[in-house]
């Protein structure tokens, strides 16, 4: 029997185990998938100790901050695709769309009475940690949080990361031994024969489960979430994850260092609101890559420790996508995983917090507020179209996402009010925000990870400057600027 290493499970109530209920119970909240799944997996395998059978409980809460039919949408379309593969199975799938403010509280609490042993996912962002650590004191029985967020355990490193080379030399020196822990591929082959599992008729009655298989965009409007925010046409959930990873591998990630900053092509992978939701596992995304390239251990050359480009011996273009995926990804785990005050200005390095104190009262070019930011009413054609590629989208290109960030840098009244109105629209409008990922860009902006550079400018101080005329000098942004001008959205 595979169990989970014990380095990837966090005890939240150390509870005991209480044999003779009626099942095991995956509260699921982060890793929102059925493969590839450290969560998952230690809830079957509590299963098979146990000979009980599984319950997954997969519930959305509705006073989220900046909920909207945009981001639901996105987390009922993987609902679907649950619900789709559990059918035939002896698991009851219970999602759960709380239709208004409070009227979910005490469905765990209920759910626990009948549950011998719940795990859930342990992700270090957001309302996430405080939730899981609530429910600790509710709960009637042991709970486990387990992380499934990426290729090294959140608990594995025993610092906070500032530089980015040095997280990759520690990332290279373990990555070995993580990638022979993978979880399993397709943990529910694992589950017991049993019979289903029964809920009690009373919780049933007073917490419905979501009809998702039938829900369309329309049943939304029933939800106390803002309407404004409409879906985008990016779909989410397991399968199209699926359709967009085959389709980077098989068309994609040979041009990836070349083409990921053609914002015409798209060439970068797409894949981060699939990682976001836990659609998809950076563990198969990365497993996947080395497989195209057939890889193997006896490749990797220990001569490139904290480079990124040949250590793992293979082409330059996947070399720079797995230093992406694993590095700078897990880069942004590792601060909110152990600084609490993550995304406050407060965290930023003690260099980058005195330049921009020292510059505070420079004079800007403009300034301009948040409802002008959000209605792309600057005079930056550049920076309007990826305001609106936002709004419209859901996705900023990666690179001007962090001319987007600089700008507002540069026309906000101060720095802190800049973080402000980055966090708000990124994670208002973006299908990838609100996650460990989106924070280290928009902190990025500001120093974090970064150093200090010359020469000393106005408004910026020693912050890395980017100007949208050396970004037109780099990139062909004729076709943008078209498809996202003012005319052909409105």
């Amino acid at each position: 029997m595979r169990d989970v290493p014990e380095i990837r499970v966090r005890v939240v109530r150390d509870g005991p185990v209480v044999t003779d209920r009626k099942y095991v119970l995956y509260w699921m909240v982060a890793h929102r998938r059925l493969n590839w799944n450290f969560s998952l997996q230690r809830a079957v395998t509590w299963c098979e100790r146990l000979r009980l059978p599984l319950v997954i409980f997969e519930p959305l809460r509705c006073d989220y901050a900046w909920a909207s039919d945009r981001l639901h949408w996105f987390f009922i379309q993987g609902m679907k695709d649950q619900k789709l593969a559990l059918d035939d199975t002896s698991v009851f799938y219970y999602p759960y769309l709380e239709p208004k403010v409070g009227a979910g509280r005490g469905l765990l609490a209920a759910l626990s009475q009948d549950a011998a042993v719940i795990v859930t996912d342990d992700y270090p962002c957001i309302f996430v940690p405080q939730m899981i650590h609530a429910a600790g004191e509710q709960v009637s029985c042991r709970l486990e949080a387990v992380d499934s967020n990426g290729v090294l355990p959140l608990r594995l490193a025993e610092k906070t990361y500032a530089r980015a080379v040095d997280f990759r030399r520690f990332m290279h020196r373990s990555i070995t031994t993580q990638l022979a822990e993978l979880p399993l591929a397709e943990p529910m082959n694992r589950l017991p024969h049993t019979q289903p599992p029964v809920i009690d008729s009373k919780i049933l009655a007073r917490w419905p489960v979501a009809p998702v298989s039938e829900m369309t965009v329309g049943d939304l409007a029933n939800l106390p979430i803002d309407h404004s925010m409409t879906p985008v046409t990016t779909i989410g959930g397991s399968q199209a994850a699926q359709r967009r990873l085959a389709e980077f591998l098989s068309r994609k990630l040979n041009d990836y260092e070349k083409q990921r900053r053609n914002v015409d092509q798209i060439g970068t992978s797409q894949l981060s609101p699939y990682l976001r939701y836990g659609h998809v596992s950076a563990h198969e995304v990365v497993t996947r890559v080395l497989e195209y390239g057939d890889w193997s251990p006896e490749r990797i050359n220990p001569k490139k420790i904290s480079s990124n480009q040949g250590f793992w011996g293979l082409d330059e273009a996947s070399e720079s996508f797995l230093d992406e995926l694993i590095t700078w990804r897990e880069l942004g785990f590792n601060m909110c995983c152990r600084e609490p005050n993550y995304d406050q200005y407060e965290s930023l390095p003690n260099w980058a917090k005195q330049t921009l104190e020292k510059h505070r009262t420079d004079q800007r070019p403009a300034t301009y507020e948040l409802e002008q930011f959000e209605h792309a009413q600057t005079y930056d054609k550049i920076w309007n179209a990826a305001q609106r590629q936002l709004v419209q989208d859901g996705i900023i290109h990666n690179y001007l996402r962090m001319l987007w960030g600089k700008k507002i840098l540069h026309w906000s009244s101060s720095p802190q009010r800049a973080l402000e109105i980055m966090i708000h629209l990124n994670n208002k409008y973006a299908i990838d925000g609100r996650d460990p990922n989106s924070y280290s860009g928009i902190f990025w902006v500001l120093g974090r990870y970064d150093r200090a550079w010359g020469p000393e400018r106005e408004v910026f101080g020693q912050i890395r400057y980017m100007t949208s005329d050396s970004t037109e000098k780099k990139i062909n942004l004729k076709s943008y600027l078209q498809r996202y001008s003012d005319s052909v959205l409105q």
